[in-house]
């Protein structure tokens, strides 16, 4: 249990850098910033292993963290954009 919380803290934190550093308004709240920080922590460990940068069992670091969650973050924003533009 106390992974968890500390998995969803530390995705608050990663899915908030990620928000802060992506240009515009991606919309959602304090619980959809920690499930894309989330998100992009696993994006970044399955394509670190994936690649052959982490050896299987490794999570990613914290700055690959960061990075996966920008990609999430940036498909977010496309998918829910709500101006017809």
């Amino acid at each position: 249990m106390g992974s968890l919380i500390g998995s969803a803290i530390l995705g608050l934190v990663i899915g908030a850098i990620a928000k802060l550093i992506m240009p515009g308004k991606q919309g959602g709240g304090i619980i959809m910033t920690a499930i894309l920080g989330v998100v992009g922590s696993l994006l970044a460990t399955y394509a670190g292993q994936a690649l052959g940068l982490y050896p299987p069992g490794a999570n990613a670091g914290f700055i690959a963290s960061v990075i996966g969650a920008i990609v999430v973050v940036f498909i977010y924003g496309k998918l829910v954009k709500s101006d017809p533009a």
